[in-house]
């Protein structure tokens, strides 16, 4: 069985910064393209930002200059640094991994999430 498992969110101010942590755990062979997606209250779930294997990122123009995504493989392990956060950042956050079984099989996983919330 898979988990990935995300840590970090809370209420910060706006202008502040959080890290969020996700740690991927079970039978896993090789973690593909890992990837931070967010909802909003009455809103539709989007890509925040993604990292492939090697090291590549992409990010929603929102969060460009402001959110960092990064990982550590070892660890098997993505992070996303969020700087200068907005009001329009709250949402929960959910943790996304595309990863190959030790027993076969190829899934793409989500974590529980996690709120950030953003408020003065």
């Amino acid at each position: 069985q898979v988990q990935l498992v995300e840590s970090g969110g809370g209420l910060v101010q706006p202008g502040q910064s959080l890290r969020l942590s996700c740690v991927a755990s079970g039978n896993i062979l090789r973690i593909f393209t890992m990837a931070w997606y967010r909802q909003a209250p009455g809103k539709q779930r989007e890509l925040v930002a993604r990292i492939s294997s090697g090291g590549s990122t992409n990010y929603a123009d929102s969060v460009k200059g402001r959110f960092t995504i990064s990982r550590d493989n070892a660890k098997n392990t993505v992070y996303l640094q969020m700087n200068s956060l907005e009001p329009e950042d709250t949402a929960v956050y959910y943790c996304n991994g595309a990863l190959s079984l030790v027993a076969g099989g190829f899934g793409d996983y989500w974590g529980q999430g996690t709120q950030v919330t953003v408020s003065s």
